[in-house]
């Protein structure tokens, strides 16, 4: 009772500050049409942020979120000693693990991505309003949460409809989608945007840290710069679509912001108040009500604050103040029940399969972009083409090859003719075969495979910028070193590899086995280096060349992939005799 006392006078006073943020923000427009959002900042009807990613593109699906505000007092930088003397202190702190999963994604997003700008403040702010910060930081040590938290199954009876995509294996449904662990993923969102956070070669959407990697990701998946804050709104929208959401979050991140501290696992407070809780005396966003609590996974016990959702049978709410029934007396419903009608099917629903839309020859060099995007199309069974279906495409197999702006997957809504393109594939340095993978989102079809192969990078001319003719006494070294630069069609070719070769002649490019060598760590003598890379100008310097005792001219042979090709002359001779000096040698001559 006192908590629920308390978390009424909260809401007043919340209630209270918001009409006078209103009112004020009224006041100083004086315009038609000019309303305040929940941190105070003036909007219009027509610049209020929105999001076009359908649900099942999203990361939550759009599911529930805790509504609940900062507490109104400012928060510590430091921890309080002895217990918290009221909720709102305790709720300034962050549970030490899922803290440090925060900031950990923050750092890897700052070196992987660094135009987007992504504070640890929103992914704590997203993960208060979506779990509680894990139902206050109950983690094992490796960041994995202590029983599975899961949302209402998203079976679009009050939520958004998605029918299953991951068999049951990360929310124990298979035959809808629930949204799954402490950063609330969807599975077919998971199924791409899943990271390692912890290294332990595991995506696991109910570890705090693969989570928050995830989420780190999927904020910043559209190039979007988070210090801007037009793309911020936009980046949270396309989290949960809803301008409650946005604004809640919104609230905690500025709160985070101004500090906050560290404290115990286990020992974080827990929201109250829910975006899908009507009893509680929030009034529900659009297209949320049913359940008010996540469902939990066997041998869990419910999360304080929450009571297992139990729909009435009549469809009316209960009275909490009325006479109680005995349950084996149930009471009668005077209501006759009525059939749910059944949802018209989708345009993802008539997908029968994938078809190649054009997409012939996947070949790039090492570095450069490939010259053909991939495409596919959505049919029918009958082959008619199927528009606004979500395609997902997906870089699979050993390679460092991905999307533009370095994604491995794409989600891409087939046009009026139901074909997709996806992004420009750019290859990385590693050479050999892949697969792209296209799968239809929110649809078990076959998926359609494209295979790719990169190449390594070439050169088709190596030309010496040093000495073309080197020499050198038998036994000892080179002085000058072999200095080279690759072009392709005239331009540098950089990160080119180049092959050198002592070989016996220009007519037999078999390797030499006497005269110049190259050493190699051990200080043995190598007559054949590879794999050695130009660099950003298509330079390159061998390593020193020395000399063995047999005389002679021999012939380093240099060669690139894509036909590059240099021979450098080097001499193996005695050092010549010094000329006498006349003036200096003794006279022959008879003394007169």
């Amino acid at each position: 009772m006192a908590a629920h006392f308390d978390r009424r006078l909260r809401k007043a006073a919340v209630t209270t500050t918001v009409a006078a943020v209103a009112v004020a923000a009224l006041s100083a427009s004086q315009a038609p049409d000019v309303t305040a959002d929940g941190n105070g900042r003036q909007t219009t009807a027509d610049n209020m942020p929105t999001s076009d990613t359908p649900p099942e593109e999203s990361a939550t699906g759009n599911s529930p979120y805790y509504t609940d505000l900062p507490p109104l007092n400012s928060p510590k930088p430091s921890p309080t000693t002895g217990t918290p003397s009221s909720r709102g202190s305790s709720e300034a702190g962050i549970p030490a693990t899922v803290l440090d999963a925060y900031k950990k994604a923050e750092s890897e997003l700052r070196r992987a991505k660094p135009g987007c700008n992504l504070p640890w403040q929103l992914l704590a702010a997203i993960g208060k309003v979506e779990s509680g910060q894990a139902r206050g930081g109950r983690v094992d040590a490796n960041g994995t949460t202590i029983g599975r938290i899961i949302g209402p199954q998203l079976d679009g009876n009050g939520f958004a409809l998605i029918k299953d995509t991951d068999n049951g294996v990360y929310d124990g449904n298979s035959s809808y989608d629930n949204a799954v662990g402490p950063m609330q993923f969807i599975p077919s969102t998971w199924s791409w945007a899943g990271r390692d956070g912890n290294g332990d070669g595991k995506e696991d959407p109910n570890n705090v840290y693969d989570a928050a990697l995830a989420a780190g990701h999927y904020l910043c998946r559209f190039d979007w710069d988070l210090s801007d804050q037009a793309d911020l709104d936009r980046a949270i929208l396309s989290y949960n679509n809803s301008q409650d959401y946005l604004n809640t979050v919104l609230s905690w991140l500025e709160h985070y912001r101004k500090g906050t501290h560290e404290i115990p696992d286990g020992t974080g407070s827990l929201p109250v108040g829910r975006s899908d809780d009507t009893n509680a005396g929030a009034s529900p966003s659009p297209g949320r009500t049913g359940a008010s609590t996540p469902p939990q996974a066997p041998g869990t016990t419910p999360s304080p604050g929450h009571s297992p959702s139990k729909p009435p049978s009549s469809g009316k709410p209960t009275d909490p103040g009325g006479p109680s029934t005995s349950p084996s007396t149930p009471p009668k419903d005077p209501t006759p029940p009525t059939e749910t009608p059944t949802p018209a099917p989708t345009p993802t629903d008539t997908v029968h399969h994938l078809e190649n839309a054009g997409t012939t020859g996947l070949t790039a060099i090492a570095g450069d972009t490939f010259a053909e995007k991939i495409s596919a199309r959505a049919e029918t069974k009958a082959g008619k083409a199927v528009g606004k279906v979500r395609i997902r495409f997906t870089v699979l197999g050993d390679t460092d090859a991905a999307f533009t702006g370095g994604d491995k997957v794409a989600a891409v809504t087939t046009n009026a003719s139901g074909v997709a393109v996806a992004p420009a594939l750019v290859a990385g340095e590693q050479t050999g075969g892949f697969t792209v993978r296209a799968t239809v989102i929110g649809r078990t079809v076959p998926g359609l495979d494209y295979k790719a192969t990169v190449t390594e990078r070439v050169a088709d001319a190596l030309t010496s910028t040093g000495e073309t003719e080197l020499t050198c006494t038998p036994g000892g070294e080179f002085a000058d070193p072999v200095q080279v630069k690759a072009t392709l069609k005239g331009a540098v070719a950089d990160k080119v590899a180049v092959t050198a070769t002592l070989i016996k002649s220009e007519d037999d490019p078999t390797e030499n086995d006497k005269g110049p060598y190259f050493k190699d760590a051990d200080g043995k003598a190598v007559r054949t280096l590879t794999g050695r890379p130009t660099d950003a100008n298509g330079l390159l310097e061998l390593p020193k060349l020395f000399a063995d005792d047999a005389e002679g001219t021999y012939v380093l042979r240099l060669t690139t992939p894509g036909g590059g090709r240099l021979d450098i002359t080097l001499k193996v001779a005695k050092a010549a005799e010094p000329t006498p000096d006349p003036s200096t040698e003794p006279s022959t001559a008879p003394e007169a």
